[in-house]
């Protein structure tokens, strides 16, 4: 039996999980605000043992309570819900003392397994990490699936500790975003953020690139240059492609991880590093050490913390987030304003399996903005091998076979139905409520939105029921 203290502005949901809890045995209260809530908590004889608190809520946010908190319940494991899903939330929330973060609307059972597992865990609050800096705007990773927030949650945990963390996926899925927001969530954000491609470099100048050189160290060696690691003193180096290095690479790689100093190239005495070192690689690491192309003690010194990152064809459920803002980034850097995408563009890019990932999407999207005449995304700029369903539905088929020109089909789908990414959203809900009769418990369950998310969205976009 646990002690559970639950803060929520959403009485109706404050009810259904006391209802639940009780059930299990466990002793519950439930407060509506972080000042109630603490007052609470203060109340509660022995104090709670799990505290889930809200992030929105009236008067103080979650976030804002979350220090006092962990200043008055030290013991207690703290599990924020939330029907938001940023990547700075999460990784702030993980580092000012949550346990976990859990999106809305909320799945039972993830939260009695999240529950289960930090009791067993009994982890010191003593040990949590303080407020990180904001990650930039451009670099920011954008995303609501479980996935991704299993990922922001690891950036929170990880991101204060000296730790070496390998960063792991098929190419494109954002691994340097990850390795950016690892290095201004940390300790020294003010510090320089180096990035190396070790397969960019041919092998003859990448010691000198990484380690520096002196001056006559080789032909063509005028004067001392520093190297990366240098270069990175003070912040953090990210090694993108590491599983690419030469042997001899790898043994330089494993001195300077062991023994925190390396030797520029033609120099006599070894520098002392301090830096940071972030690894990331889309090759099959194991394999490599078993066929002996890899090092085996360097790949357990680079592994210390692994973040894997999934393909996008297994995070779909985050393309309209990254579309979003992707166009936002491609239209500043363009002087465009295309801020419309057609549903047929939209439901091409849900089938598509997307092999190239992140990458392949913004290289897509900041074609299709170039190639935009006005300020829509229409299915006639989009590729014929991304998305075999476009095309002419039958009624401009059969006119094509009439002698209907190509010029006329393309204006015949131009006149479709062109709808705002704000457009978009507005069908989906009310499509989604449509279908479940209004009923607006299933509708939350099917939008991933809280009832308050939901009411919203309904004031935002006028939606009514239909008449019978």
């Amino acid at each position: 039996m646990a002690h559970i203290l639950i803060i929520d502005d959403d009485d109706a949901s404050c009810r259904t999980l006391r209802l639940h809890f009780r059930a299990q045995a466990h002793q519950v209260e439930i407060a509506h605000s972080v000042d109630e809530g603490i007052q609470t908590g203060l109340g509660m004889m022995p104090l709670p043992e799990v505290i889930i608190l809200d992030i929105q809520m009236p008067g103080r946010t979650g976030l804002e309570g979350l220090p006092d908190f962990t200043a008055h319940f030290p013991h207690a494991h703290i599990i924020m819900i939330t029907a938001f899903h940023d990547m700075e939330s999460t990784i702030q929330a993980m580092q000012n003392g949550a346990d976990d973060y859990i999106h809305k609307p909320i799945d039972i059972d993830e939260l009695d397994h999240a529950i289960t597992r930090l009791m067993a865990q009994n982890i010191s609050q003593e040990q949590m990490l303080e407020t990180p800096s904001s990650a930039n705007s451009d670099s920011t990773m954008v995303g609501h699936s479980r996935a991704m927030r299993e990922v922001f949650k690891t950036i929170g945990l990880v991101a204060r500790s000296p730790a070496t963390v390998l960063i792991t996926g098929e190419s494109g899925t954002g691994k340097e975003l990850v390795a950016n927001a690892i290095h201004t969530s940390g300790d020294h954000p003010e510090g320089p953020f180096v990035a190396v491609n070790c397969a960019a470099v041919v092998e003859t100048l990448l010691e000198s690139d990484l380690f520096g050189h002196e001056k006559g160290a080789f032909t063509g060696a005028i004067s001392k240059q520093p190297g990366k690691f240098e270069l990175a003193r003070g912040g953090a180096i990210f090694l993108d492609e590491i599983g690419e290095l030469s042997p001899n690479m790898q043994a330089k790689l494993l001195r300077v991880l062991q023994e925190k100093e390396f030797t520029p190239v033609g120099g006599k005495h070894p520098v002392r590093t301090h830096v940071r070192v972030i690894a990331a690689t889309n090759i099959n690491f194991e394999e490599r050490v078993k066929s002996g192309e890899f090092r085996e003690d360097l790949f357990y010194r680079l592994q210390v913390v692994t973040i894997h990152l999934p393909p996008l064809r297994e995070r779909k459920e985050d393309l309209l987030d990254l579309v979003r803002n992707l166009l936002d980034r491609i239209n500043r850097e363009l002087g465009r304003n295309v801020n419309q995408i057609s549903m047929e563009v939209m439901n091409c890019f849900q089938e598509y399996d997307w092999p190239g990932n992140i990458r392949e999407l913004e290289n897509l999207l900041t074609k299709l903005v170039a190639l935009s005449p006005g300020e829509s995304i229409t299915a006639d700029l989009i590729p014929e091998n991304l998305c075999t369903t476009l095309g002419f539905p039958p009624s401009d088929l059969e006119n094509h076979l009439q002698g209907t020109t190509t010029s006329q089909a393309t204006r015949q789908r131009e006149e479709r139905t062109l709808c705002s990414l704000q457009e978009l959203e507005r069908e989906h809900v009310l499509r989604v409520l449509d279908a479940t009769g209004w009923h607006k418990g299933r509708s939350c369950e099917i939008l991933g939105v809280s009832r308050p998310r939901l009411r919203r969205l309904i004031a935002q976009y006028n939606l009514e029921p239909n008449e019978p």
